[in-house]
């Protein structure tokens, strides 16, 4: 609680220190902050939708059964997968997959999880083809699932 006090209270002293020195641009840091704010919204939103779902439909026994510990390697699998064919934001992913490892998931199931989904693009995969070439596109896919495999071993081991 402590940090964060001293956070605000420095972004406090900013923003004072930006009004002084000048009203009409801080006024315009305002303005493209709030339209910032509009274009991430929807995004935010529907993130705060996804993880409210699955918690709300998905038990933290149901969770820990089938991506916890008890499930192995093969819930390290299914992750990779799931993470290789979804295209969705880091913005929704990264709170989704604190929630899930709240909720009993391993860390080496959602380190699975989040890098294929940064490092393998199965629905981008035609798009890259055609611009990068069909070998290229199956060589660093290929080479971003095993990369990603071995990262969540790693992960599991260290942490």
């Amino acid at each position: 609680m402590t940090t964060i006090s001293i956070i605000y209270a420095l972004l406090a002293l900013a923003l004072v220190f930006s009004l002084f020195k000048s009203k009409e641009k801080t006024k315009k840091a305002f303005k493209v902050a709030g339209k910032a704010l509009l274009k991430t919204a929807p995004s935010l939103v529907a993130m705060l939708g996804i993880v409210g779902l699955i918690l709300g439909l998905l038990t933290p026994e149901t969770i820990a059964s089938l991506i916890g510990a008890e499930a192995g390697f093969f819930a390290t699998a299914i992750a990779a997968v799931i993470g290789s064919v979804t295209l969705i934001p880091s913005l929704v992913a990264f709170p989704l997959a604190g929630s899930l490892l709240r909720s009993g998931a391993t860390v080496m199931t959602i380190s699975a999880f989040i890098t294929t989904l940064v490092m393998v693009g199965v629905i981008t995969a035609p798009m890259e083809m055609k611009v990068l070439g069909k070998r290229f596109t199956l060589l660093r896919n290929g080479l971003g699932i095993i990369a990603a495999l071995l990262i969540a071993f790693l992960m599991g081991i260290l942490l």
